[in-house]
């Protein structure tokens, strides 16, 4: 006894909506015999002729109208299936640890969770922050999947051998001043201007990196030593000092403190970079896409400077 197939009742639909054995050929893709063979197959499985054929085409007969009815029902169910399992085979799931410097915990790494969450949500994103060398230590481990870090002029030469590296941004160093300083509303100044000021720099453990005055200054004025950037920007507003603050936190400056870009030709710059073990899952790499275009949404909001 015939069986039904997929394909047969595939080309019954064709035929039936077009009318045509040789339309449906050209729709399908198949020779004219491939489908007069097929057609005669489902007419085989159902025991009754299905189309009429005439000089102008064919006509379906009562038991074709039946047949290319419950065939659009079946082709429907298994293209629908077939979606469903592409879209599963994609589905994100499990969790992903990304840790982070603390400014780029400010603003553009919770950007990047909130990105993947929107689009992935069954796929969760932990949030570490800690220093780079903690977060070298961490992702070898296998304890955190992402690391970010910045690397550059006045930083360390880690060692990043063995490890994947992604370039996120390459950032500038702002200053950050109150809203009433002499450079507040100048936009940019050049850093011979900065010679006098006094600083307020980072405070943290022993051998983390912080920012401190602006990195090409030779003996800076600190003013204050302090942990908390939150603390550190409302001396910055109360007019104790000004601060360094990465282009990926400027968002972050608080009401009474501006930014200021510094021409400085000793300067060579610093970039952020997405750091993994070589082979990662496509979760994590989910991540490192959305730190990717994050970045260049800041990017862009900062075009100005």
């Amino acid at each position: 006894m015939a069986e039904w197939s997929l394909s047969g009742l595939r080309v019954v639909r064709v035929v039936f909506e077009t009318g045509s054995f040789t339309a449906a050929a050209q729709i399908l893709g198949y020779t004219q015999s491939a489908i007069s063979r097929q057609v005669a197959s489902m007419e085989a499985a159902a025991g009754s002729t299905l189309f009429e054929r005439g000089a102008r085409g064919v006509r379906p007969t009562a038991a074709g109208t039946l047949v290319a009815a419950r065939a659009a029902t079946v082709l429907h169910e298994i293209d629908a299936a077939t979606r469903e399992l592409t879209e599963a085979e994609n589905l994100l799931t499990g969790t992903v640890s990304i840790g982070a410097f603390p400014t780029a915990a400010m603003v553009l790494v919770p950007r990047a969770i909130a990105r993947v969450r929107h689009s992935h949500s069954e796929l969760a994103v932990e949030i570490v922050e800690s220093s780079t060398p903690a977060q070298l230590r961490q992702l070898r481990a296998g304890r955190i999947d992402v690391a970010v870090i910045a690397v550059g002029d006045g930083l360390a030469a880690y060692d990043l051998k063995g490890l994947r590296v992604d370039t996120v941004i390459d950032g500038k160093l702002l200053l950050a001043v109150g809203v009433e300083h002499r450079l507040a509303h100048q936009g940019r100044t050049h850093v011979d201007e900065l010679a006098r000021e006094s600083w307020i720099v980072g405070k943290g453990a022993r051998n983390d990196p912080q920012f401190g005055a602006w990195p090409t200054l030779p003996n800076p004025r600190v003013a204050a030593r302090i942990r908390e950037w939150t603390a550190r920007l409302g001396c910055v507003a109360a007019g104790l000092g000004i601060t360094v603050i990465p282009e990926i936190a400027a968002a972050t400056v608080p009401d009474g403190v501006t930014t200021v870009q510094v021409d400085d030709p000793a300067w060579s710059g610093r970039t952020t970079c997405a750091l993994t073990l070589p082979h990662r899952t496509n979760s994590t790499s989910a991540v490192v896409d959305s730190l990717l275009v994050e970045a260049r949404r800041i990017r862009a909001e900062n075009r100005d400077f």
